[in-house]
């Protein structure tokens, strides 16, 4: 997991004296961006105090004092809250095993309610995969079998399909711009849920078994996974381009309901395929057991 002092210096490297008309009247720096001293002076704090903040030697930060290092460091609305997220992490949180999820009856009577040729997937907080509607799996994890969200402990895991699974890689012709928004997502629920010992288990299983996901994560980068494209190929009807938008949910603020439509009349056609194959009809799909399942 991310401690503040970690993310303050990761945004403090990034802003050049030039960036924000600071004049450095040609002296040597040996650091990427600004000094602490530097960020200090802007944000109106002892250069003491902001060292102590990024070594972690002190809890306390106020709501004035991190609204003007977000200022300073530039960040933008979701980095600003993380921010806020990060300052307000106790010390040392420790971990502690989480409530189970379970997808709102509401969620999932909307689920049901949706066109049949409008893909839709409910996600947990760690991006574990609650339910899904017949053209949601067909579309996106045909390989698994329709009733794995069912089982807690065979539920796919969306962050371990992208970085883990080759199929579920080989589907997306934008991967590698999905994969930093799946990791800068992860990064900004991480902050939200610092006790979550899943999610750091999580984190943990992916920074050692894929070298591009540690990558990804090691930019820092940090993001809201809203609204975007996803530009498939599809094993069964090719090439299709759809437009997600995530539906938060009131009842459980942790979840997200992701909908899908699609970019073009030949993505509609293919979806219309995917409704009406056989396969829907009888929705259990192929029983092979998913890799990337969520740990129970």
């Amino acid at each position: 997991m991310e401690s503040l002092g970690a993310f303050l210096k990761n945004r403090r490297d990034r802003i050049t004296p030039a960036r924000i008309g600071l004049r450095t009247y040609g002296s040597a720096r040996r650091v990427p961006g600004l000094r602490r001293e530097e960020v200090a002076q802007l944000a109106g704090v002892s250069a003491g105090y902001y060292t102590r903040l990024e070594q972690g030697q002190t809890d306390s930060a106020s709501e004035q004092v991190l609204t003007a290092l977000a200022r300073v460091l530039q960040l933008d609305e979701i980095e600003s809250l993380h921010l806020h997220n990060l300052a307000r992490q106790p010390t040392n949180p420790g971990v502690s095993e989480p409530p189970q999820e379970t997808p709102h009856a509401r969620v999932l009577a909307f689920l049901k309610s949706l066109d049949a040729a409008t893909p839709a997937i409910v996600l947990g907080r760690r991006g574990d995969v609650l339910a899904w509607n017949p053209t949601g799996h067909a579309l996106f994890a045909e390989h698994i079998a329709f009733d794995t969200p069912q089982d807690v402990g065979r539920r796919p895991s969306v962050p371990r399909m992208f970085f883990l699974d080759p199929l579920a890689r080989d589907l997306h012709r934008n991967w590698e711009e999905l994969a930093r928004v799946h990791v800068a997502y992860l990064r900004l629920t991480a902050g939200r849920f610092p006790t979550d010992a899943r999610l750091a288990e999580l984190i943990g299983e992916l920074v050692m078994r894929s070298d591009e996901f540690a990558a990804m994560w090691a930019t820092g980068e940090v993001a809201d996974c809203t609204i975007g494209d996803m530009h498939l190929q599809h094993p069964t009807v090719g090439a299709v381009s759809v437009a997600y938008q995530v539906w938060l949910q009131p009842d459980s603020p942790d979840h997200r309901l992701e909908i899908y439509t699609p970019n073009d009349s030949s993505s509609a056609d293919a979806l219309h395929i995917l409704t009406h194959g056989d396969d829907l009809q009888h929705p259990v799909g192929l029983h092979r057991e998913p890799i990337c399942r969520s740990e129970p």
